[in-house]
């Protein structure tokens, strides 16, 4: 997969270092594969849930959530959030995608 805005990533890593390691893992493993389907997506990533056109996946031990839109005919990654637990249950990101 293409993950384009990286940057989120090197942000929250800066932002949550004790999970620094978590999103590293993440990325990388994300960045390797390609999925074609959220079935082949949910056999490498076993705790990412759908969420309306996004899917939410868990990182750093339930610490942190990736919000992404997932292009699977495109093979890109769009990282749209990376939020705490409790920033994602408040659930703000979800108005503001109309969710």
């Amino acid at each position: 997969m293409h993950i384009i805005t990286h940057s989120r990533i090197t942000a929250a890593q800066v932002e949550h270092p004790d999970s620094a390691t978590a999103l590293d893992y993440w990325y990388r493993l994300a960045k390797r594969e390609t999925y074609r389907n959220f079935a082949g997506l949910k056999a490498v990533f076993g705790s990412v849930d759908k969420v309306g056109p996004l899917f939410v996946f868990d990182v750093g031990g339930n610490k942190l959530r990736i919000i992404a839109a997932v292009h699977f005919n495109t093979d890109k990654d769009f990282i749209l959030y990376v939020l705490t637990h409790r920033d994602y249950e408040r659930g703000a990101w979800k108005r503001s995608e109309g969710i």
